[in-house]
């Protein structure tokens, strides 16, 4: 199955830096989004090291016979101890983390996501949209739980919350899952200053209105800032090509 992709990442309108990080495989393998946090040389230092180790484990571990989910399961473990280490050598530095999101298209099986935070994987297909992957917030779990509505959560002051990130030493769980595609199918890969300023309603309207994946990305990427681009942005789009 041909696959076609792109990505982008922008700062947005508030941020000096641009603390989210994101890598795709030119040969459509694996794609990466990260969002850090802790500071301003923090975030950017935890995502960019989580980017890269990821990247680093796939590429030499590609053709082992390791699964997919073993894969993605040794990756991110090398990912969080490389962000653990960096905490330990780098003192301002130690409270630094990022969320992760990653799929990869290893031959001969299903795709496989995984991910840690609210960094996010949505899937498009037959015009409707779909999220994927569940965030690690202390909001989706009082969600979950019923403690509060799907109102309160939006503006809730604890949104930002993440009950579970990369750079942390009791990680001891990240969501790994298989991934249906049909041909046709779109990915979107996006780090939380898309999803807090549009809702999956607009979402699925850019993608509906654009079906070139580089306008499609760019038109994301200028919606959220239309909305007040608080936080960085970033976007990869993968199409599964029919």
């Amino acid at each position: 199955m041909k696959l076609k992709f792109t990505g982008s990442s922008d700062p947005g309108l508030i941020r000096s830096n641009n603390q989210d990080a994101y890598y795709i495989d030119p040969e459509g393998r694996f794609f990466i989004v990260a969002d850090g946090m802790g500071g301003h040389a923090g975030g950017e230092e935890a995502s960019r090291i989580a980017t890269m180790e990821i990247q680093k484990y796939l590429l030499s571990n590609w053709e082992s016979s390791k699964s997919s989910q073993e894969l993605l399961k040794s990756a991110l473990w090398e990912a969080n101890q490389a962000i653990l280490l960096d905490q330990q050598n780098h003192s301002e530095r130690r409270d630094m983390g990022t969320t992760i999101v990653v799929v990869i298209f290893l031959p001969g099986e299903s795709p496989y996501i995984a991910h840690v935070g609210d960094s996010r994987l949505y899937r498009w297909r037959n015009q409707l949209l779909e999220l994927i992957t569940q965030d690690h917030t202390w909001v989706a779990r009082a969600l979950k739980m019923g403690e509060i509505t799907i109102e309160e959560a939006r503006n809730h002051p604890f949104r930002h919350v993440l009950s579970r990130c990369l750079g942390r030493d009791d990680l001891h769980e990240v969501d790994i899952q298989p991934l249906d595609v049909k041909r046709g199918d779109r990915l979107l890969l996006c780090s939380d200053g898309l999803t807090e300023e549009l809702s999956d309603e607009k979402i699925a309207y850019y993608l509906q209105e654009n079906t070139e994946l580089e306008k499609a990305v760019q038109s994301l990427i200028q919606g959220a800032k239309d909305q007040g681009g608080h936080d960085n942005i970033t976007v990869v789009i993968v199409q599964l090509d029919d």
